[in-house]
């Protein structure tokens, strides 16, 4: 674990409201914390720096260093209940999907005391499946000793006789592979006479205990519990007869939008799911005719667990802060430290709730920074650490502490892609001078640090604005945006929820002014849970740069029912909001726009005042120029505005290195928009007017706002950016 970290219950707090933070320390004595308010989150001696101002805050002091765990890997718990302590003779059952069937022993369905060992467990190791009883005094286990294949759907049950003491086990595929030998059944007698009675909870994708271990890896469907021992085959259907002998009966294919499990059993023993576990999976009984699983909910009965899944870490809180009223709007963070380790926890303060402080606002897209949080890049090498040390960056990575959940761009540990991610837990891809790369031409940070750019430069300009996140407008809608007249957004706002978008457009459509200032923005569509709070879920279906695909069947969102995947999928491309779409991507390097011939339009001409020469932004903190790394490009077939106006374009981009995405490639030799590949790898900078008096003003360029600090903000994208502001901001 990380020496010393920590997290805070909220992004986004108002004045007057109240935020909690948890820290963990593993070093000796005290911790101290204190307030500051965030300029600049770049460690790069070209440019401003870490810069950070002091704020007074009634929680700076000291703090006893504790250790708090993270409980990672997921399951289902189910309460004890009377129908769960009158177990006699018994059977466990489900159907799974095993995906590190050779990794420890995992659990299917199990009750049992692990200090004592009374109760029961059904699971599965190298061997294959295992059940085991005890009654506090004594135990018994039995294995069929048959490897089960990965990805491979089984029946697996174990059944308990008290009378005869006989316990069994066992396993049968529901497609047998030709000349494997994996089903079989196991029988041991037991020395046990009485019932398996313990108070403990019933997990089901776990061994149990405290903290709990023996997470599942793979789907589980149709987990049951019935009176009689046996292994008869299992009802599909729960029928009266085959109640009979029903002590629970958990359906997964219902309330699959809930973090609630549900028992078709006579008992109604519902539980609750911990650490996000994938639903909306499909099951044993998919057939590929149907691919939404609320169509066809039977369908997709099953549950993904993994034992890397991380919703909340649960953390006990340290302090906490109530925001004064007269604090302005920023970035700001509860800066740790102890023993020469320094830690910091940021947050975003927003205006008081209905009010706004400034004429404009910025959008700090928060649901790309909790979908990248911890993204492991496997960058973490020699040359890594030696930047690092030069320039007094971050020390620790993803890479080499993954205790703390990755992100939806890594793997979970049973090699299923990461569908969701929590801001719940300490989140080191979002803390000054973390690096993402190392830049042989700039900075090399990303999202938050990367953002900063932004807003050291709105501070070096004397630009007051207010600060709003994601998390706020989706809940809040086109209420928050209203009394503002220019938005702002930083350099990549990729994620995005349905009630964000909506709000946008709608906010442009009545006369807001937007500027876009990244690159690959509104590209990828996200689903938001007001009962999961700070978690937000990805599918990512068909086309896009994706990290991984999800599987066929599996493109629908369980948060919403939603069809996840690319907004363009979905019938809203970026370029219907501003201008420009996500077209071709390198690695994190940037090159220069050329001035085109709409910069001499009349009502374009005020956006380049100042601005001398044809070659604009061929500087900068990303990649060494402000066009490059993730471009986007105008695109009337896919929704530009007819009026829009190209004021730049970029060039000098090594075609070797970028690649166009996949949706705007149809075979080895032609593209969608039809034109040579060499046309499309471009970053277009436009402009239109909206009704009402709105505006749209894009870059397309996620390297764009590191360009604003060179030659301290004197420069030609500092310029441009001040002249658009300044316009927009102007009723």
């Amino acid at each position: 674990m990380l020496p010393l970290t920590g997290y805070a219950d909220r992004f986004s707090v108002a004045p007057g409201e109240t935020i909690a933070f948890k820290v963990s320390s593993a070093l000796a004595g005290t911790y101290q914390a204190r307030l500051v308010r965030v300029i600049s989150g770049d460690p790069n001696p070209a440019g401003p720096g870490i810069r950070e101002r002091d704020v007074p805050a009634p929680f700076a002091g000291s703090y006893p260093s504790r250790v708090q765990r993270v409980p990672l890997g997921s399951y289902a718990r189910v309460p004890d209940a009377p129908a769960l302590q009158g177990l006699t003779s018994f059977r466990a059952e489900a159907t799974i999907w095993p995906t590190t069937p050779a990794k420890g022993r995992q659990g299917i369905i199990a009750k049992r005391d692990a200090a004592t060992g009374a109760g029961f467990a059904l699971w599965i190791d190298a061997r294959g499946a295992g059940a085991s009883i005890g009654d506090g005094r004594g135990a018994a286990e039995v294995e069929v000793g048959r490897p089960l294949r990965e990805r491979a759907w089984y029946r697996v049950l174990m059944s308990y006789d008290a009378a005869s003491g006989t316990l069994s086990v066992r396993q049968e595929p529901l497609d047998p592979a030709f000349g494997v030998d994996d089903a079989g059944t196991a029988t041991a007698m037991s020395s046990l006479r009485g019932a398996p009675v313990t108070g403990a909870a019933l997990f089901i994708g776990a061994m149990g205990g405290e903290p709990v271990g023996g997470h599942f890896n793979g789907k589980i469907e149709a987990p049951a519990l019935r009176e009689r021992p046996g292994d008869e085959e299992a009802p599909r259907a729960w029928s009266a007869a085959a109640r009979a002998d029903v002590i629970a009966a958990w359906d997964f294919s219902r309330e699959v939008t809930s973090q609630r499990i549900a028992d078709a059993g006579p008992n109604v023993l519902h539980g609750e799911l911990v650490n996000l576990p994938a639903r909306g999976m499909k099951g044993a009984r998919w057939t590929g005719e149907e691919m939404c699983w609320r169509h066809a909910p039977e369908h997709y009965a099953a549950i993904h667990f993994h034992d890397d899944d991380l919703y909340d870490c649960g953390w006990q809180t340290d302090f906490t802060y109530t925001v004064p009223a007269d604090l302005p709007s920023g970035v700001y963070a509860a800066r740790l430290a102890c023993g020469g380790v320094e830690e910091m926890i940021p947050f975003f303060v927003r205006p008081p709730r209905g009010q706004a402080r400034a004429r404009a606002c910025l959008l700090v897209p928060t649901f790309t920074y909790i979908v990248y949080a911890n993204i492991a890049r496997r960058v973490t090498d020699d040359a890594y650490r030696a930047r690092v040390a030069a320039w007094g960056a971050r020390p620790w990575t993803p890479d080499e502490h993954r205790d703390y959940g990755l992100s939806t761009y890594n793997f979970h540990s049973d090699g299923s892609g990461i569908a969701y991610s929590s801001r719940l837990r300490p989140i080191m891809t979002m803390r000054s001078g973390f690096l993402a790369y190392v830049d042989a031409w700039g900075s090399g940070v990303r999202h938050l640090p990367a953002d900063t750019h932004l807003v050291a430069w709105l501070d070096a300009m004397g630009h007051e604005v207010d600060i709003v996140t994601d998390e706020d407008l989706h809940a809040e809608g086109l209420a928050l945006l209203a009394p503002y007249k220019v938005v702002l957004t930083p350099s990549h706002p990729e994620y995005q929820s349905r009630e964000t978008l909506d709000a946008l457009s709608a906010y442009v459509a009545r006369g807001g002014r937007l500027m876009y200032l990244g690159g690959n923005g509104f590209y990828w569509r996200v689903a938001v849970h007001p009962d999961v709070p700070g978690a937000v879920e990805i599918r990512r279906g068909e086309g896009g740069i994706r990290a991984w695909a999800a599987e066929p069947g599996e493109y629908y969102h369980a948060f919403d029912g939603s069809y996840g995947g690319l907004w363009r999928r979905n019938g809203r491309p970026p370029q219907q909001l501003v201008g420009v779409g996500f077209t071709s991507q390198a690695p994190f390097e940037g090159n220069w726009y050329r001035r085109s011939p709409g910069a001499a339009d009349p009502r374009a001409a005020w956006i380049l005042e100042g601005v001398r020469g044809d070659i604009i932004g061929d500087f900068g903190l990303s990649g060494g120029g402000a066009a490059g790394f993730e471009l986007d490009r105008a695109d009337y077939r896919l929704g530009t505005p007819p009026n829009t106006i190209v004021v730049a374009s970029s060039e000098g981009h090594d075609l070797d290195r970028f690649t166009l995405v996949p949706e705007e490639v149809l075979t080895d030799v032609t593209t969608w928009p039809g034109e040579p590949r060499d046309k499309l790898i471009r970053a277009d900078m436009v402009y239109f007017e909206a009704p009402n008096g709105g505006a749209v003003f894009s870059v397309g360029s996620i390297t764009f706002c590191g360009s604003l600090p060179h030659n301290n903000f004197d420069n030609d994208i500092s310029r441009i950016v001040d002249n658009v502001l300044r316009r927009f901001r102007d009723t």
